[in-house]
């Protein structure tokens, strides 16, 4: 069977909720080294794109530079609604998240739950915090992708470095459940239970009055006076560094 032309395998993957499109090299990179399947790699400049993968990410070489193919720069322009700076796409498949999984493990590492958020670079640069304090994996509720390319590129690729899935509503669970809510206990009073599923809403409307119900315990962040939030990664961070050390 005739292959498809480029742009429709680019377009498709795009639709396609077992796929996922890299754009870009940092994001890509993380993507490797957390053991992402790459089904296609293209970039316009491989000289260009081998001296980013020398400086940034030698640890990846092999794998990486038998993958690439090269393509002119009027088709790699069409390859998606912007060009990443650095010259690289990718298709990748999607990892499968097996949700009670990840909510039945008995290891104490938190799980963040995101509830309903609004912007996907948010919803990247928070699962970016996850992954670096090493966070069990992270939980979506709403209508936005984690998988998007745009959350891919906030993230940095870090959605293949651990469990990253989407719930339709708020997952039945026996992990403790912590509300993160500015009328909750002060952080920095509270120690977090073992296996504690951290919930996170939005900047402007924080948390639904649905999961601050069934919270078991709800906690705020100490700011100084006159500060009335933070971005939701920054909470997201904050809140799971809180943890880490204090282990």
């Amino acid at each position: 069977m005739k292959q498809k032309p480029i742009e429709d395998r680019f377009y498709n993957a795009r639709n396609d909720p077992s796929l996922v499109v890299i754009e870009g090299f940092h994001p890509l990179k993380h993507a490797i080294r957390f053991g992402a399947e790459l089904l296609e790699v293209v970039s316009p400049d491989l000289t260009e794109l081998a001296a980013l993968q020398a400086e940034y990410a030698p640890d990846i070489g092999k794998a990486f530079q038998s993958q690439v193919m090269q393509v002119p720069n009027h088709v790699f322009e069409r390859l998606g609604p912007m060009t990443p700076p650095t010259g690289v796409m990718a298709i990748a498949r999607r990892p499968t998240v097996k949700l009670a999984e990840l909510l039945d493990d008995p290891a104490p590492t938190p799980v963040v739950l995101l509830e309903n958020p609004r912007n996907l670079f948010n919803i990247g640069a928070a699962v970016r915090a996850a992954a670096a304090a090493g966070a069990a994996g992270v939980i979506n509720t709403g209508n936005l992708d984690p998988w998007k390319p745009a959350a891919l590129t906030s993230g940095v690729g870090l959605q293949f470095a651990l469990p990253v899935s989407n719930s339709a509503e708020l997952p039945s669970s026996d992990r403790p459940l912590v509300a993160v809510d500015l009328g909750g206990d002060s952080l920095s009073d509270f120690q977090l239970p073992y296996r504690a599923l951290l919930a996170f809403g939005t900047e402007r409307q924080g948390l639904s009055q649905e999961l601050l119900d069934q919270a078991d315990h709800r906690v705020s962040i100490p700011m100084e006076n006159g500060v009335s939030s933070l971005n939701l990664a920054t909470s997201v961070a904050v809140v799971l560094y809180r943890w880490k050390l204090g282990q």
